[in-house]
């Protein structure tokens, strides 16, 4: 009987993932930011803005993504490495949310610091070596991002709270969801593909209070928290499912939770 509900809820989600995932689903989204862009540099500080932006209203999202975008002259990997202090200026007042000018300044000036080293952003998600100690690939590769991110001098303390970790058992949701558009690759559109190091099979799925509750309605998730280790666990459910590539099913919970209110 278990793997027969497990066959049925699989073609449901696939149905869901197929309804969701494509290019109708890019306009009213936080990743139609990065699709703004064809150079991949651009894309990845797009898509990263506009990650750590989401959380709240959508449209507002979007809107202070473009505002941005448009104040950094639409070229946000040629802002970030060459902007002049005048150029940078205008930029002071910028807010979004808890997100303000401080932390706007620090993004740009890591972001200034890791591209003139690397020529993308992958490398920051990437430890030097991978731990077989139990933790999966994205959680270190997470948990590296974080202590990178933050290692120059003089970090403002507010600034933190912008950048999660696993380590302190965040769920990571936002940069879970910027890892999808970054590693996932098919067909569809949506997702961009440019990274290679992190395979999408090794994803994990983001989970916020929506998608909790739907997962809650399936009997996906058994833990309480909305944690990190709910993530690993939806995830390792989702593995069942497709074990190559779980995270697309992100699209049908997002759907299912956030547009049609299943719960």
């Amino acid at each position: 009987m278990k793997e027969t509900n497990n066959r049925s809820l699989k073609i449901f989600l696939d149905e869901k993932v197929k309804q969701y995932n494509g290019i109708d689903f890019i306009k009213d989204d936080p990743v139609c930011i990065p699709h703004l862009f064809t150079k991949p540099a651009d894309i990845e500080i797009a898509g990263l803005f506009a990650a750590v932006f989401a959380w709240g209203n959508r449209t507002t999202i979007i809107n202070k993504s473009k505002e941005l975008m448009g104040l950094m002259d639409l070229s946000p990997h040629d802002f970030c490495l060459n902007h002049s202090e005048k150029e940078l200026k205008r930029l002071d007042g910028f807010k979004h949310r808890t997100f303000n000018t401080t932390d706007l300044f620090y993004f740009i000036e890591f972001l200034r610091y890791h591209y003139t080293n690397h020529i993308s952003l992958e490398a920051a998600f990437l430890p030097k070596k991978i731990l077989h100690d139990g933790r999966g690939i994205v959680e270190q590769s997470l948990t590296h991002f974080h202590n990178y991110f933050f290692s120059l001098e003089h970090v403002p303390g507010r600034t933190k709270k912008h950048i999660s970790t696993p380590y302190k058992g965040s769920t990571c949701k936002r940069l879970n969801m910027y890892l999808r558009w970054m590693v996932r690759k098919d067909k569809m559109g949506v997702d961009f593909g440019l990274w290679k190091k992190i395979k999408p099979s090794e994803l994990i799925c983001p989970i916020d209070l929506h998608v909790a509750r739907v997962t809650r309605r399936f009997g996906l998730l058994k833990r309480k928290q909305i944690d990190w280790q709910a993530a690993v666990e939806l995830t390792g459910y989702l593995k069942t499912l497709d074990p190559k590539d779980p995270v697309k099913y992100d699209f049908a919970l997002f759907g299912l939770g956030v547009m049609e209110k299943y719960v």
